[in-house]
């Protein structure tokens, strides 16, 4: 289930009746013993009678590790499902958006197809930022693309014409050390007054704001973007 960029508040109904109704709460970590940044997010609402499944999904490039963590994680998950308990796994966002949940999704499918599963969605960063911004993400025939930044400059530049021509929205997620020649570039455009830069959406420390005000540094993997190169003929 999707609890949501980082406030509690901003789970669904759904998501925490599933939650309290659970004999066991599992979610991500990035190595053992570390914490859980969708398990902190959903920490109000887990009791304290509940099981706690921390599965670790390496942040790494190479494919093999992911892939294990991940046929991992479905067999952990299926195994208390088969004996009659009532599991859920929590995802930070959404549970469909670059999720770590699609992947274990597909394996459960694969290796355990008669695991019952249950989708709830829950609020991206994408538009827990729009909202906290007031920055429509796309309006009348606007169209609205979401994808990770690119790796080069070249890359963007395309990207960004592309966008502008037909109209759409940009969404670029996971800045990171790449807001460092991104910025130069949405500047020689004059696209960073049009632009909300937004980091860490929903936690005490969350940066919002105009990606104007936003130095040319790296920042954070949790940072993103909303690109907007035009508005729609008629406005209020």
């Amino acid at each position: 289930m999707g609890v949501g960029p980082g406030d509690p508040d901003l789970l669904t109904v759904a998501a925490v009746r599933a939650i309290a109704a659970a004999d066991l709460v599992a979610y991500p970590v990035a190595r053992e013993g570390g914490e859980g940044m969708a398990a902190t997010i959903a920490a109000p609402w887990i009791g304290p009678q509940q099981s706690r499944l921390p599965l670790v999904f390496p942040m790494v490039a190479a494919t093999e590790p992911r892939r294990q963590a991940w046929l991992a994680a479905a067999d952990q998950l299926a195994a208390p499902v088969a004996a009659g308990h009532s599991v859920v796994l929590l995802c930070e966002g959404d549970v469909s958006l670059f999720a770590t949940a699609s992947y274990v999704l597909l394996a459960l499918q694969q290796h355990h197809p008669d695991c019952p599963v249950h989708l709830l969605p829950g609020i991206s960063a994408v538009a827990a930022a729009a909202a906290a911004g007031a920055f429509p993400l796309a309006m009348q025939q606007e169209g609205l693309l979401i994808r990770p930044t690119p790796e080069s400059p070249e890359a963007l530049e395309a990207l960004l014409a592309l966008a502008a021509r037909e109209q759409w929205l940009l969404g670029l997620l996971k800045l990171g050390h790449r807001w460092a020649w991104v910025r130069p570039i949405l500047e020689a455009r004059g696209l960073l007054d049009q632009a909300l830069f937004a980091q860490r959406v929903g936690w005490p420390d969350q940066l919002l704001g105009a990606a104007a005000a936003v130095a040319a540094e790296e920042q954070p993997s949790f940072s993103l973007l909303l690109v907007r190169q035009g508005w729609p003929a008629v406005l209020p």
